[in-house]
């Protein structure tokens, strides 16, 4: 026996509103197309599924089993339409971000924030790790889309470098606070709150150090640019940190200072080079790179060719 979908579409309809007149407005069809259909399903089923009761079709037993298979078959129908028809919207899909920590505690919450007020029915999964860990994500398709800091360890990423400005975050009672700029001379003999000798920033750090001839004094060492941020609130030296772990911090126990020659830390948005983008990943990561742009030490991101990577 084969029973067509349209068949139990109408019978659904019908036990639902209990005429045949109500099934038909909700379908959008006409009366005797479903009468058709309800006595074509009872002829292939060989079984009565109404009676008529004071004007009112009345499920049988036999009807009120079948109904409870057929409900789930219409209703989740009825889903995939609908989400069909969000997607094509643009309200529904899933928001899969992953960023590196400096960026997670303000600037990616407040953004995706902003990209979910028109999209009420979106899911979003947003994850804050290490940027290695963020590239191995993103290639195998755990998240769309990636902000890690470089340099890249896979060459089947797309890559949108973000080469942000860093800034000299100290207390804000520190004597230093006076001046606009900082540069290593001045700097001389203040305690430093530093990343792993490893990271980038330390890196360019203590090279602009011993170019101009200036000990670099370092105090504590610590794995997040939020603990450095945390050690700097509590007067225990300065720290070289980035806008966005600096700008989102409403803290006032500090203050933030250039500092010349200038240092930036190396960034990127990254998504797979061999998997497509959802529509929502991709609207997304255009909306991303457009809010980006301000923090840009070098304009407009732009994707990276293959052979640079």
């Amino acid at each position: 026996m084969r029973l067509r979908f349209r068949q139990l579409q109408a019978f659904h309809a019908i036990v639902e509103v209990g005429t045949v007149t109500g099934a038909a407005e909700a379908l959008g069809i006409s009366q005797p197309g479903i009468s058709n259909l309800l006595a074509e399903l009872e002829r292939q089923t060989g079984l009565k599924l109404f009676e008529r009761l004071h004007g009112r079709l009345v499920p049988t037993p036999e009807a009120e089993l079948m109904y409870r298979e057929v409900d789930t078959v219409v209703r989740g129908l009825d889903h995939v339409t609908q989400t069909v028809v969000d997607l094509q919207n643009k309200q529904a899909g899933q928001l899969q971000v992953a960023s590196q920590h400096s960026m997670s505690f303000g600037f990616m919450p407040r953004t995706i924030a902003e990209f979910a007020r028109t999209r009420p029915d979106m899911n979003i999964s947003f994850q804050s790790q290490y940027s290695s860990k963020i590239q191995e994500w993103v290639l195998s398709g755990l998240f769309e889309i990636g902000i890690c800091e470089m340099p890249m360890l896979y060459d089947t990423l797309n890559v949108y470098p973000l080469h942000v400005e860093t800034k000299v975050a100290l207390h804000r009672d520190n004597p230093l606070a006076a001046y606009e700029v900082l540069t290593p001379e001045l700097l001389r003999g203040e305690p430093f709150i530093v990343m792993g000798p490893d990271h980038i920033t330390q890196r360019r750090l203590r090279d602009v150090f011993e170019k101009a001839d200036v000990p670099l004094k370092t105090r504590v060492n610590s794995h997040l640019f939020k603990n450095l941020l945390s050690f700097v609130k509590e007067g225990m030296g300065v720290s070289l940190l980035d806008r966005f772990g600096l700008e989102f911090d409403y803290d006032d126990r500090f203050v933030a200072r250039d500092f010349e020659p200038r240092i930036t830390m190396d960034l990127a948005v990254i998504t797979s080079a061999t998997r497509p983008l959802s529509q929502v990943g991709k609207e997304f990561l255009a909306y991303l790179l457009q809010e980006l742009e301000p923090y840009s030490a070098t304009g407009s991101l732009r994707k990276l060719s293959r052979d640079k990577v």
